[in-house]
């Protein structure tokens, strides 16, 4: 119904390709022009989506693997139609992952991957540093990754306390209650330590001012982090 109550052209959805006069209100507190009415996108799959397809050869040929961490329904049906077998999905509890695995302890052998993306995954793993150790592993050496984490920028080092395990504490602390550290302006720092390179990629660096207000994003869309294991050429 909201769907077509807010038909119009004052929004896009690069990823459904549906317009909309507004996108809808989404979170907690409310964030205002953040829902896609059609796939349920938020600000961040927008920007993502317009990197994949403007600035990576993910869908080009041959056929690249990708291991996509907690599979986001607006993404998932994209990729297995573009990468076919080459897709592999993952989550500890979603079923409808295509495998069931922690990232603390991946089951692939070393370089399996030519892309992985994990998007607002890692505040929710107490060991986030290993799971960026085993992403490290299992991408192959010219390969690449998008991770993507809430960030507080007014915060220069992340802020995290494991004996805090109580869900309304949590939500104070760290903003929301599955969540178990708030990440700082530190948290390439801390990729850097598993031995990625990271380049920091900002809507304004592909996109026009009039592509990021047609298409909602909005600063709450955040930066992509773009690592490899070898610099940058």
């Amino acid at each position: 119904m909201l769907y077509y109550l807010n038909k119009g052209r004052g929004r896009h959805c690069p990823i459904c390709n549906k317009s909309f006069r507004k996108f809808g209100d989404c979170g907690n507190p409310k964030r205002k022009d953040a829902l896609c009415y059609h796939c349920g996108s938020l600000e961040r799959h927008r920007l993502v989506w317009l990197y994949l397809k403007r600035m990576t050869a993910l869908f080009d040929e041959p056929s690249k693997s990708m291991l996509h961490v907690a599979p986001e329904p607006c993404f998932e049906n994209l990729f297995k139609k573009h990468l076919g077998q080459g897709y592999i999905s993952t989550d500890i509890q979603n079923p409808r992952a295509i495998v069931k695995m922690d990232v603390t302890d991946i089951n692939f052998p070393d370089e399996t991957f030519d892309v992985i993306y994990c998007s607002h995954v890692l505040e929710h793993i107490s060991e986030d540093k290993q799971a960026l150790r085993e992403f490290h592993r299992v991408l192959k050496s010219d390969g690449w990754a998008i991770l993507l984490v809430p960030i507080k920028l007014n915060l220069k080092r992340t802020f995290e306390d494991p004996s805090v395990t109580d869900p309304m504490e949590r939500l104070r602390l760290f903003g929301q209650e599955d969540h178990v550290r708030r990440y700082g302006r530190d948290f390439c720092d801390r990729v850097r330590e598993a031995n990625f390179f990271v380049n920091v990629i900002k809507p304004a660096d592909f996109l026009s001012e009039k592509e990021i207000e047609l298409m909602g994003i909005t600063k709450t869309a955040g930066e992509i982090y773009y690592c490899t294991k070898n610099p940058p050429t």
